[in-house]
């Protein structure tokens, strides 16, 4: 632990060259004490930093003394090759520490040849939760991540969406995808992909025999198979007339399902939404009366039907 603070404090001091001991305390979360206690034990050991006294004084390190900080560790380069996590997600697979000290050894090899422009990491944040994202029972990704990588075949206590009890099925994992701020287990069940959302996933064991996927795929040509099957056009195509103000609003909610059909009437606009199934023109609903399902004559009856529910509903006093 001790020999990661020194590393930690050395590469601080070869981007920034005089930090003082309070920042630096509070970057490495330690006390002061120990930041000079540090200090003095590198100075020993021939590092050419020291502590400055006075108003403007600080832990510096002589110009020109750098370390080769080239190489990473196999967790830091892990924690690099997933690009487009966002500290969330880092936090949940359990590579935040990897990935910062990988950051601080990129940083000290940059300010070498720097030209003054500022760092893109500076000028771009990622964050893959969705706006208004409500919390979700936390999921132990790192464990799961941890057990596949042995590549052990699981049975799985899974939950399916509008169950009540959860079922135990033996799956062969190829790994983890994280989409919209959710984590899922891609997996096969005889020889069929499989996508199961871990915030349903109650339980796993790693079982003895090796999981056995399909040959010439992995997990990247799974879930681009997975992600064809869920977006690919629907079976049923349904056209609407949408009030235009609710046009931006509806691109966001329907995604690809949507379609451009006819030109703008009287601020309102065609359009064809694909669906599997009549029954999912329910998700229409919440657009009230910004929208109007013309066709099919199904799906527009399956709107009567279910608006007329509702406002029955509605019209009896609550029990």
């Amino acid at each position: 632990m001790k020999a990661a603070r020194l590393l930690s404090l050395l590469l601080v001091l070869q981007t920034r060259q005089r930090v003082t001991s309070i920042e630096l305390a509070e970057r490495l979360e330690v006390s002061v004490r120990t930041i000079l206690r540090d200090v003095e034990a590198l100075s020993t050991a021939g590092v050419p930093v020291y502590a400055e006294r006075g108003r403007h004084g600080g832990i510096v390190l002589l110009p020109g003394a750098r370390l080769n900080a080239s190489h990473l560790e196999p967790a830091e380069m892990d924690s690099l090759s997933l690009a487009g996590l966002d500290s969330a997600q880092r936090a949940q697979l359990g590579i935040t520490a990897a990935h910062d000290m990988a950051i601080r050894k990129i940083a000290a090899r940059r300010l070498a040849g720097t030209n003054g422009d500022t760092n893109l990491a500076e000028l771009v944040i990622v964050d893959n939760s969705g706006w208004l994202a409500a919390e979700v029972r936390e999921t132990r990704v790192a464990d799961l991540a941890l057990t596949l990588r042995s590549r052990p075949r699981l049975r799985i206590h899974y939950r399916r969406s509008g169950a009540e009890h959860a079922t135990r099925r033996d799956v062969d994992p190829y790994g983890l995808v994280s989409k919209s701020g959710r984590w899922y287990l891609v997996a096969d069940v005889d020889e069929t992909a499989k996508l199961f959302n871990l915030e349903r996933l109650e339980r796993y064991e790693a079982l003895r025999e090796p999981a056995t996927t399909r040959p010439d795929e992995d997990l990247r040509s799974v879930w681009s198979e997975l992600k064809h099957r869920s977006e690919r056009p629907g079976q049923v195509v349904v056209t609407v007339k949408l009030r235009g103000t609710r046009i931006d609003l509806a691109r966001r909610i329907l995604g690809s399902r949507l379609r451009e059909a006819g030109s703008n009437e009287d601020g309102w606009q065609l359009f064809t939404v694909s669906y599997p199934d009549v029954e999912s023109v329910r998700q229409l609903l919440q657009f009230g009366d910004h929208i109007e399902v013309l066709a099919p004559e199904r799906a527009r009856q399956r709107i009567v039907e279910l608006a007329t529910g509702l406002a029955k509903r509605h019209n009896t006093p609550p029990a």
